[in-house]
């Protein structure tokens, strides 16, 4: 079995490398040395040093950190992955990013012979710790179909969207209409609150019609408790929507509601909320009652 690298063990990193690593001989990364230490308690792999060394020991590194500016830092810093990996070597970057971003390290490896996918990836920790994330991929096909295998120890769909960006642009789309059903979900509970109703009740009839989704289903009893400490945080939700309005904007694409409710997600964030699951938006209806 080949040895697989994994770079960023945060909330989503740690369990996606934890489902690698029952299957492959695992090496992980991240910047704060304790997280790796924990990770290596909680299954069986070996840390590196830096990305470098994951570059001298994986064909098949996965990348999951912060932002446009980590993915950089490890791929192409002092002690980045590119300055080892051989050629023929795939790294798919699971990062939301920018598609500039994802371009722009495509051309880069492309240079050494090495493939770049972006992958972002959708379902939050609760998908990453049952395995059971979507992936939207940009890329080669080739290099795509030779990770599938793994991908799939942590994802129950994945798909090549097209070239290098692709992956990246669609999570731009799942973002933006993310955005639009967590603020009518959270306007409809006020109303419900408002109108007197039992909210329980009336989620159970409107969940089994048109209004359904995901978010309601899994979120509007939290969303009721004013429970906001799980999931995906306001503060990432930001990152993402400011990616994607400036994409609209050079695409000349109209996201006028997205822009309101980035502005609602800035409200969160004044209350101190920046660390509240996304579903957090019924707070601010809530805030002066």
């Amino acid at each position: 079995m080949k040895t697989k690298g994994f770079i960023g063990l945060g909330i989503m990193g740690f369990s996606m490398a934890g489902h690698i690593s029952k299957v492959h001989p695992t090496f992980v990364y991240n910047r704060s040395h304790s997280k790796s230490h924990h990770w290596t308690d909680t299954y069986t792999g070996n840390v590196a040093e830096s990305p470098e060394d994951l570059g001298i020991s994986c064909e098949e590194i996965f990348i999951c950190v912060g932002d446009d500016d980590d993915v950089r830092e490890v791929i192409a810093g002092n002690k980045g992955l590119i300055n080892t990996m051989q050629p023929g070597g795939i790294i798919v970057d699971h990062t939301t990013t920018s598609a500039v971003l994802s371009f722009e390290m495509h051309q880069l490896c492309l240079k050494k012979g090495v493939h770049y996918l972006d992958a972002p990836v959708s379902g939050g920790q609760a998908g990453a710790d049952n395995g059971a994330l979507t992936v939207m991929v940009g890329g080669d096909k080739i290099a795509y179909e030779q990770v599938t295998e793994t991908i799939n120890l942590y994802a129950k769909f994945s798909k090549l969207m097209g070239p290098s960006g692709s992956g990246q642009l669609t999570k731009m789309v799942n973002q933006i209409c993310i955005a639009g059903l967590v603020q009518g979900l959270a306007e409809g509970i006020n109303f419900s609150e408002k109108a007197g109703l039992d909210t329980k009740d009336v989620i159970e009839v409107i969940s089994k019609g048109a209004a359904q989704s995901w978010q309601m289903e899994n979120r509007w009893e939290t969303m009721s408790l004013g429970d906001y400490a799980h999931g995906f945080a306001v503060d990432h939700m930001r990152k993402d929507l400011k990616i994607a309005i400036e994409e609209a904007e050079k695409k000349g694409a109209d996201i006028e509601i997205t822009k309101l409710i980035d502005g609602f997600y800035k409200d969160i964030q004044d209350l101190g909320g920046n660390r509240w699951d996304t579903s957090s938006l019924l707070k601010r209806l809530q805030r002066h009652d």
